[in-house]
This record gives C-alpha cells, structure tokens and sequence, in this order.
C-alpha cells in the first residue's frame, strides 16, 4: 500500500438509519475516513447473497475493508471439537471478507491454557498452515493477521505474532499497540517502546511488512492482569501521538483501525495528528 488509511472498527455510530454496513461504508466515506473493519466478533453477519453489494459500495467509495474474527477462537485447545469450530469461524470469516473485497482479517489465536509458551506456538503454527493452506485450496488470497493480544495469559506476544509471519506463508502480524500498552499494565507507552515494534517487524519481516501494516489503536483501561476495556483516548493515558509517530518515522503504510468507544472520533483525531506531521 502506498501510504496509511484511517477507518473505524465497524459502522460508525454517526451512520445514518438504517445503520447497516452498506451505509457504513458511504459514511466513513463522507467522514473523509478510508477504512472499515467489518465485525464478524460474534458471527459473520454478512451472508454471500451480501457480499458483492459490500464490494461493490466499497469500490464506488474508495473504501479498503478489513474483518475482525470471532471471539470464539482458540486454537491452542486440546479439545478437538473446539478446535475445529476455531478453525471454522475464522475460514467462514475469510471467505466472506474476500467475496466482500477485503484483504487481512484479524483474530485472537487462543489461550495458553496451562501449556508453556513453546508448546502453544506449536500448536497455533500448525492450526495456521491447515488454515493457509484451505484458503489456498480455494483459490482465496488474504492475509490472516493473528493479533498482539492484552492480557499476559493470551498467546499474542509481539515475538510470538512476529515468528509466525516469519514461519507461515499468508501470515503478517496485527500490532494492537492499545494491547500491548496494556499487556504490559502501562509500561509500553513511550517513543521508543513503539519504534522498537516496528524496527523488529523491519528486521524479521523486511521493509515490506512495514508497507503492509494492520494497525488497531484505541484508549485502552487495565489492570495489572492486562486489558479491561476500551476507553477513548481522552480517557486514559496512552501516548497515540507517540504511536502515530513511530509509523510517520519508519514511512508504514497500512491500515489504522480505530477500537475506541467513538470509533470515528478516535479516527479522525489519529488521521488529523498523522497528517499533521507530514
């Protein structure tokens, strides 16, 4: 991608009604925003009927989706039945973003679930090649984004996200800079904390990585155990300037997706700041 675009997670709450994703998608346009992510957190709300009508608005307007995928997703369990549903809401997410147009789809691999970190990589590794390669089967191209995740019991560690897409075809990661501001219970909040995200994406990944981010950033409440709650930014403390300056540094392109209670608000505050710096 040639430079970063702002959207919101989900149809902006200034959408007029009905408040679907086609005039979602006509509203961040009239926002003067350039991105959605399509919310399939709780099921996959876009049928295949759907789906063309979504590329097609989002096409005329100039809009790059991106999807979200479900919460229900662990691929690090041991029960076999869990995993496959895993396995199977992220698949049925992908095919429904690709007939859309979109291009990366963002999850939350799993739990550790008493298993030691080296074990739970293996497992999610595995479960990401049956992935890549199903979606490959069927001729459907999209990067699948396993997420930086906010709490310290969650797999999503910055190095764990950055060996898969080293080690897996289709894999690049998700930088929830929000999360791991807060994995960190609010240590992770300074220029260099965000510079040293993206210079070790650049170094495992290449400068490609770079021109190919998912970024999510919102307020973000914690606790010492990590993530609460999404806050707007005016509520909390983290540094976004810090982080939207870190990627004007390293030239990213990419996606901005703004999580914070008012989506488009955050958005437009992140988009204004960055353009600011040019």
């Amino acid at each position: 991608m040639e430079k970063l675009l702002f959207g919101t997670a989900g149809i902006p709450l200034s959408t007029p009604s009905p408040a679907d994703t086609i005039n979602g998608i006509s509203q961040v346009r009239s926002l003067s925003l350039s991105a959605m992510e399509l919310e399939f957190v709780q099921n996959v709300n876009i049928s295949r009927e759907k789906a063309p009508l979504v590329k097609e608005t989002a096409k005329k307007n100039g809009i790059t989706l991106t999807a979200h995928g479900s919460y229900y997703v662990n691929l690090n369990s041991d029960e076999r039945p869990k995993y496959h549903a895993s396995v199977s809401r992220i698949l049925q997410a992908a095919k429904i973003l690709h007939a859309c147009g979109g291009y990366s789809l963002v999850f939350h691999a799993g739990f550790y679930l008493g298993k030691t970190p080296s074990q739970t990589y293996g497992q999610v590794k595995e479960a990401l090649k049956e992935l890549t390669a199903s979606l490959k089967d069927e001729s459907i191209s999209l990067w699948l984004r396993p997420e930086t995740t906010g709490k310290p019991s969650q797999f999503g560690s910055l190095e764990e996200i950055v060996k898969l897409s080293e080690e897996v075809e289709n894999i690049l990661p998700c930088i929830d800079f929000s999360h791991l501001y807060a994995r960190s219970a609010g240590k992770f909040n300074s220029n260099e904390d965000f510079a040293s995200v993206l210079s070790q994406i650049e170094k495992s990944l290449g400068k490609e990585a770079l021109k190919n981010m998912h970024v999510h950033l919102s307020g973000m409440n914690y606790t010492e155990k990590g993530e609460r709650n999404h806050l707007n930014f005016s509520e909390c403390k983290i540094n976004y300037k810090g982080v939207l300056e870190a990627l004007h540094e390293f030239k990213c392109a990419g996606v901005v997706i703004s999580e914070s209670p008012n989506i488009e608000g955050d958005a437009l505050i992140s988009k204004r700041y960055f353009e600011g710096l040019r």
